[in-house]
Parts: structure tokens; C-alpha cells; sequence
């Protein structure tokens, strides 16, 4: 059997690029794939949870996966090695066409298989402690990392300005416009404040007492 085998991470990436390349590979192998296993999700995650996990579990001798890269089976090195490993056991073989791999039994596999699950590992590693470091710079000197505090709240404010002037007019108070705007009262406020937003007196008839406390009803 000829397995082709497809991962992405999220649901935003598309599958057809890694398809795509493994049948434009087999065309040119003259070759075809017997079965198609496409799974979206985290390589991260325990191969047990995953589809490849399943296949791995009812491979057999002679049987081929054909991946688009290796990385595409796994994140690091136990993982990698680990399928590896299991496909050895059982004569099986991993096809990549990106990294051309062909990895088998033999030891020339072992060695690269090892090889490029240690420098993909490494790599990733220098990657993350690159990113600590340009983090822990940045708050050194004093600077927020990441999104604002109710920047994305704020964002649900805009183009909301004469709707919060009316109810300011009307006497609302400013809980009762957060409470139906969905925002918290503090963002409300920051927000009347940042764009200069004033009662619209229209909506107030001259010489009109001031409005009468209202009751909530919680």
C-alpha cells in the first residue's frame, strides 16, 4: 500500500499544496496512492490522538508513506525518531519529497533520520530562545509586549461615537452604555475621554429637569 500523508496545523492552512506535490512526485515515479490520510492538527499532540498514529498502527511491510517533508510528522527529535523507528520494525518505508528522504532499514536512513530530526530540533530551540531574548529586551526598556489593554474592546467602540453622545444625552449613565455596548465601563470612559465625546443637548429638552435616577435591574 501507498500512503500519501498530509498535516496542517489550523484550519486557515489548505491541504492542496502538500497534495498537489505528492501527486505531481508519484506522476513522475509512475506511481499512485492506494490512500489518502489528511488530518488537521498540531504535531505537537500525542500521536496516539493523531490519524497517523492509526496508520502507523495497521502499516506493514513494504507499505510507503509519502510525505510532503518530515516535519510534517513530527516536531521533534523522539517524535520523528520514534515513527522512524516503528516503520523500521516492520519494513515499512517514509518518502519525503521537499527534503528527499528515503528512509528504509537500512542504516544510511538511520543516520540521516537522526541527523535531520537533531538540526531541525536545534533549530527550533535557537528560535525560541531568540524570541525570549528579543522579549525580555523589549521590557528591559520599558515597553508593553503584545496588544494594548482594551485595544480590542476599543475596536468594538468605533463609529459608536453619536450612539454614546444620544444615550449621554438621555441621561444614561455610562454602566449602563458599557453594559450594552459589551464593553467594561473603564474602557467606555477612556474611550469618551480619548475622543472628546459630550452629551448630544438635543436630545434634552430646554429647561427639562435633570433626569431621575434609573433603577437597574440586575
Amino acid at each position: 500500500m501507498i500512503y500519501g500523508y498530509i498535516r496542517v496545523s489550523t484550519d486557515h492552512q489548505t491541504t492542496e499544496n502538500q497534495r498537489f506535490e505528492i501527486k505531481k512526485f508519484c506522476e513522475k515515479q509512475d506511481m499512485a496512492i492506494d490512500c489518502w490520510i489528511e488530518e488537521t492538527i498540531s504535531s505537537t499532540k500525542d500521536l496516539n490522538k493523531r490519524k497517523l498514529g492509526r496508520l502507523l498502527r495497521r502499516i506493514q511491510k513494504d507499505d510507503l508513506i509519502i510525505a510532503s517533508e518530515l516535519s510534517r510528522l513530527g516536531r521533534n527529535l523522539l517524535q520523528v525518531m520514534s515513527i522512524l523507528h516503528h516503520c523500521m520494525d516492520v519494513g515499512a518505508k517514509i518518502w519525503t519529497i521537499k527534503d528527499n528522504y528515503r528512509l528504509g532499514a537500512d542504516i544510511t536512513s538511520k543516520v540521516l533520520a537522526f541527523a535531520f530530526g537533531l538540526s531541525a530540533e536545534i533549530e527550533r530551540n535557537l528560535i525560541s530562545q531568540r524570541t525570549k531574548e528579543a522579549l525580555a529586551r523589549v521590557k528591559s526598556e520599558g515597553k508593553r509586549v503584545g496588544r494594548p489593554l482594551g485595544s480590542r474592546n476599543v475596536c468594538k467602540l468605533e463609529g459608536r461615537e453619536k450612539y454614546i453622545s444620544q444615550k449621554l444625552g438621555d441621561g444614561r449613565t455610562k454602566y449602563e452604555i458599557a453594559r450594552r455596548l459589551r464593553v467594561h465601563r473603564d474602557t467606555l470612559a477612556r474611550f469618551i475621554e480619548k475622543r472628546e465625546i459630550r452629551p448630544d443637548c438635543c436630545n434634552v429638552p430646554l429647561g427639562a429637569p435633570p433626569p431621575e435616577p434609573r433603577t437597574l435591574k440586575i
